[in-house]
């Protein structure tokens, strides 16, 4: 059996550590893609509503 406290020193443990990178600039510029479509979505909804649903 082998002592636990044995260090054999031909043994290289290899420690990785992974970052994961955010990018805030295409963050901010997804959202402001993304709000410019809801505006221009409830900017329509609010055209048919006032002015094209009265004519019927």
């Amino acid at each position: 059996m082998m002592d636990p406290h044995y260090k054999d020193s031909s043994v290289e443990v290899e420690h990785r550590e992974v970052q994961k990178k955010s990018d805030s600039s295409l963050v901010a510029s997804t959202l402001i893609k993304y709000l410019a479509y809801i505006i221009i979505f409830f900017g329509l909804l609010y055209f048919l509503v006032r002015y094209v649903f009265p004519m019927f």
